[in-house]
C-alpha cells in the first residue's frame, strides 16, 4: 500500500494517500492544461509580431510571469510585463529582443520564447506527472476497496 511521511514521521493511511494523489493530480493537471498549454499558443501568436530590443526593468526568474520590460513601439515608450511561460532568468537592465503586437505594443514576448518550447515543455511535464498521480489514487482505490472486502465481518 502507498504511504506518504509527514512531519512528525509517521505516515499518512491509504486513505490520506488516496486524497493527497487526487489533489495532487487536480492540481496538476489544472496547471498544464489551464495556465501552461495556454501560455505556449500565446508565445505562439506573437512569432509574427514586430521585432524590438528592450531593456529589463525588473531581476529574477520569468517563468511564472510578472518580469517588466521598455522598449520603443510607434515613437512611444512603452512599458510591458512578459507573459508566463517566459524563460531564463535576467536581471534589471539587461537588453533582450522582444517581439509585441502591432496594434496593443502591451502584449509582448522575448523573441526566443515565441516558438512556446519552455512552456509547451511544462504543460507536457506537469501533464504527466497529473497523469501518474491520478493512476496512483486509481491504484490506491484498488487496494483499498480490495482491502475492505477481504476482512472478516464480526
Amino acid at each position: 500500500m502507498t504511504t506518504v511521511s509527514n512531519e512528525a514521521g509517521g505516515t499518512l493511511g491509504p486513505r490520506a494517500s488516496l486524497w493527497f494523489s487526487l489533489v495532487l493530480a487536480l492540481l496538476l493537471g489544472a496547471l498544464s492544461g489551464l495556465v501552461m498549454f495556454p501560455a505556449a499558443q500565446h508565445l505562439r501568436s506573437l512569432a509574427d509580431g514586430r521585432p524590438a530590443r528592450a531593456t529589463m526593468r525588473t531581476n529574477g526568474p520569468c517563468m511564472a510571469g510578472g518580469c517588466l520590460v521598455a522598449f520603443e513601439a510607434g515613437g512611444r515608450t512603452v512599458s510591458a510585463e512578459l507573459p508566463v511561460g517566459s524563460s531564463g532568468r535576467v536581471r534589471t537592465g539587461d537588453s533582450v529582443d522582444v517581439r509585441y503586437r502591432a496594434d496593443d505594443p502591451r502584449v509582448v514576448a522575448r523573441a526566443q520564447d515565441v516558438g512556446g518550447g519552455g512552456a509547451m515543455v511544462l504543460a507536457v511535464v506537469s501533464g504527466v506527472v497529473a497523469l501518474l498521480f491520478a493512476l496512483l489514487a486509481v491504484w490506491s482505490a484498488f487496494f483499498l476497496r480490495r482491502r475492505r472486502r477481504r476482512r472478516p465481518v464480526g
